[in-house]
């Protein structure tokens, strides 16, 4: 118990208060005024005149805690995704060279975190030289003492160039490089959106400066899901607007656009060039990218078409130009620019490619491709809301990709059927001025199909959709994609030996209608999603037809092995319940 003497003393230490940072301010600025009035002091006390005062401590520097564990915030980078295009901003930064995010080694839980790699003996992973004892002239000191070779150290060894010259990533591009995943893909979200109009959009359209090549990426597997029509549109009205001003005689910076359709290696082997180069220019004209310099359709694979486009963007970039390669995300950007720097033969940065969306950060500057002092940016890869992949988690979108040569499975079904893509989109034929109708799906191989009655279509959806019908992955998840919603499409078709029209879902396939007369279709899926009717992209059918239920696929099999098994264990419930109650009332009856 303290004293009432000592509580008065803890009550004056409580009642304390620091004073604040005006009022010592003014009284610093009284004392001054006030020693300013009297003559200077002369002698031995002088010294003392000529001492600093102590240092005042305001509220903030009092309160602050000197020992903390969390990162200073001042020495994180200002996360943006302009990357690496300004070299002066790139000089004072370090950039990843796999996604072009400002690297950081403060908080891993920030964008751009990386770790700085042990360092190793470069020759830690060389076999060990062996000589044959009959090569030595005579038996050495080292054998009589069990060693084999002599091995003499130099001060300096050798570095190893293949190690010396690998660059460093971030722990994003790390995991997505081995693993194939993003860690922590929260992470992203930090970052701000990618604005294609403030930052590439303003540098095409300036009318001054370097020449502008947009290098426009599509997939062939996915071309309305990918095709970038905002920037088509943005890129028309600027060489319609520079072409104006040229011709009036004022300065006109009139950009090319190069349309590559890539990963032609996914279509059939079968198809027409000729055809498919109508069809890609009718589609980029309806697009609205109305000045199309050139069209090359190129596989980032097999190297196709990879001279004949390197030798037209070093011709239009001419030695000072500016080339964008600009796309959807997912649309082959990264593997693109890295097949062309390894057909050149330069020594650029490997980007980083992943089968995932979004693996690019910010805008890499690739050195080494282009001749003189033109350059080559890499981008972010465009956001489609419309797509239905940027719903999807990462194991339903590795279902939806198609990453091998697309194969037809073709259905020959009357009115009042139905064909479901997966759990993602269904197709019902409802009225037909004929027989029957062809149907054909294009899609990734691991997306099982159904074909049945579209009486019971609504079943279906409750008890398959996210078992048997997969993606989505569960049946928690259909609610997550969005509304069920319908379109109706009315077609007509002149021949029944080939497809008509294309009824396409942005980032996941399509259905090849083919019929000789007139029909009116359904069809359902999630409300956003981007359905097109188009003109027929691959004509051709299956050979065999499908049969009505599920198509064999391991999803199928996995999901009908767990309802079986769930089945079993409720009829074994089942008995054990009926055999109690049967024993129970045995012994009552007793």
């Amino acid at each position: 118990m303290l004293s009432r003497c000592r509580r008065a003393k803890f009550r004056n230490l409580l009642s304390f208060s620091v004073p604040s940072s005006e009022s010592l301010t003014h009284l610093l600025s009284s004392r001054s005024s006030i020693v300013s009035t009297f003559p200077p002091i002369t002698g031995p006390a002088s010294r003392l005149a000529t001492l600093e005062p102590p240092p005042v401590f305001l509220p903030a520097q009092i309160t602050k805690r000197f020992f903390s564990s969390a990162p200073n915030q001042n020495l994180l980078p200002q996360f943006s995704r302009e990357g690496n295009f300004d070299e002066i901003a790139s000089q004072t930064q370090q950039i990843c060279p796999g996604c072009g995010v400002h690297m950081q080694d403060v908080d891993p839980k920030q964008p751009g975190f990386f770790t700085k790699p042990s360092p190793k003996n470069p020759d830690y992973k060389s076999p060990i030289q062996r000589i044959p004892i009959d090569d030595e002239p005579q038996v050495s000191n080292s054998f009589k003492k069990g060693i084999l070779k002599e091995l003499v150290e130099s001060e300096n060894p050798p570095l190893n160039p293949s190690l010396a010259e690998k660059p460093i990533v971030c722990a994003r591009c790390h995991s997505l490089r081995h693993y194939g995943k993003v860690k922590d893909s929260s992470v992203e979200n930090l970052l701000p959106d990618f604005d294609f109009d403030h930052t590439i959009g303003r540098k095409l359209a300036t009318t001054t400066g370097s020449r502008s090549v947009v290098l426009m990426v599509v997939d062939a597997a996915d071309f309305d899901g990918s095709f970038p029509k905002k920037v088509a549109k943005l890129v028309s009205a600027t060489i319609d607007e520079c072409s104006r001003a040229w011709k009036e005689g004022k300065s006109g910076n009139v950009p090319r656009v190069v349309l590559v359709l890539t990963k032609l290696d996914l279509l059939p082997s079968s198809i027409s060039p000729t055809r498919l180069e109508h069809w890609v220019r009718q589609r980029a004209r309806e697009g609205g990218l109305n000045r199309l310099t050139s069209l090359h359709m190129v596989s980032a694979v097999r190297d196709w078409g990879l001279k004949n486009l390197i030798d037209d963007v070093i011709g239009l970039a001419g030695p000072r130009g500016n080339v964008w390669a600009i796309g959807a995300q997912n649309a082959g950007k990264s593997t693109l620019i890295n097949a062309i720097g390894k057909y050149v033969g330069g020594k650029i940065a490997h980007l980083t490619e992943a089968p995932v969306p979004g693996t690019t950060l910010g805008i890499i500057r690739v050195e080494g491709i282009l001749p003189g002092n033109a350059k080559l940016f890499d981008t972010p890869g465009l956001l489609h809301p419309h797509q239905i992949t940027s719903r999807l988690n990462k194991e339903e979108q590795k279902l939806v990709q198609v990453s091998k040569e697309l194969k037809p499975r073709t259905y020959r079904i009357k009115a009042g059927h139905t064909v479901h893509i997966a759990g993602l989109m269904r197709l019902d034929v409802e009225e037909l001025s004929v027989d029957s109708v062809y149907v054909t799906v294009w899609a990734s191989p691991h997306i099982p199909l159904h074909m049945g009655k579209t009486d019971n279509a609504h079943r279906m959806m409750e008890e398959h959709f996210g078992r048997q019908l997969q993606p989505p992955i569960g049946e928690y998840r259909v609610e997550d994609l969005g509304k069920w919603v319908r379109r109706e499409f009315h077609i007509s078709g002149y021949t029944w030996d080939s497809s008509s029209v294309d009824i396409a879902a942005a980032g996941l396939g399509w259905f090849a209608i083919g019929l000789k007369g007139e029909a009116t279709l359904g069809v359902w899926s999630y409300d956003g999603v981007e359905v097109v009717l188009r003109n027929s992209l691959l004509p051709y059918r299956s050979q065999n037809f499908e049969v009505a239920g599920f198509t064999v696929s391991k999803i199928v099999s996995q999901a009908d092995r767990a309802s079986n098994k769930s089945c079993r264990q409720t009829d074994k419930r089942k008995k054990s319940s009926d055999l109690e109650a049967a024993m129970t009332s045995a012994t009552v009856s007793s």
